[in-house]
C-alpha cells in the first residue's frame, strides 16, 4: 500500500467530517462528554478550519492507495508572556486521526513527522499533542514519537 499525505482542502470537506466522527465515536467510548452526531462533527470541522486559517496551520489527509486513513489538524499557538521567548510560540497537533483499521501501519508516525517539519518549517523549536488521559494507546503512542509529559490537567464535575 503506497500512504501519501496531502493538504485537505474544501473539496475534502466530507471525508474530514467523517474522519472526525470516527474520533468522536472513539473518545465516546472513553469519556462521558463526547457528542457523536454528525452535526457535531460538522461543527468540529468548521472550527479546526477556522483555527487553521487564524494560526496559519495546515490541515493534512492521508491517504493510502486513495482511501481516507488519517487527518491531522496542525495550528501554531502562542504561550503565556512568562514562557521563554524562544518557545513561546510553538506547533500544535490540535487532532490526529488515524481509522482504526488502519492503526499500527505508521500512518500516525508519518503524519507527526509532517507536523515537525511544519513545526521547523514555521522556525519555531517546540510541538505539542494532548490526548485523553483515558486513551492509553494514543499517550502511548506518541511517548514513543519523542513526546513527554509538560502540563497535567484536571478536571471536576461540579453540577
Amino acid at each position: 500500500m503506497t500512504l501519501a499525505i496531502r493538504t485537505a482542502g474544501p473539496a475534502d470537506r466530507g471525508t474530514c467530517v467523517d474522519l472526525i466522527d470516527a474520533l468522536n465515536a472513539v473518545e465516546a467510548t472513553l469519556v462521558d462528554d463526547r457528542l457523536t452526531t454528525r452535526a457535531a462533527a460538522e461543527a468540529a470541522y468548521a472550527a479546526a478550519v477556522e483555527r487553521v486559517a487564524r494560526t496559519k496551520g495546515r490541515m493534512l489527509l492521508a491517504e493510502e492507495d486513495g482511501h481516507p486513513v488519517g487527518l491531522l489538524v496542525f495550528v501554531i499557538e502562542e504561550e503565556h508572556p512568562y514562557v521563554r521567548e524562544d518557545v513561546r510560540r510553538y506547533g500544535q497537533v490540535a487532532d490526529l486521526i488515524v481509522v482504526e483499521d488502519a492503526r499500527g501501519r505508521g500512518i500516525g508516525r508519518a503524519l507527526l513527522s509532517q507536523a515537525e517539519a511544519l513545526t521547523r518549517e514555521a522556525g519555531l523549536k517546540r510541538l505539542a499533542i494532548g490526548a485523553l488521559a483515558a486513551n492509553a494507546a494514543a499517550v502511548g503512542a506518541y511517548r514513543r514519537a519523542g513526546f513527554g509529559d509538560y502540563l497535567t490537567i484536571l478536571v471536576k464535575d461540579v453540577s
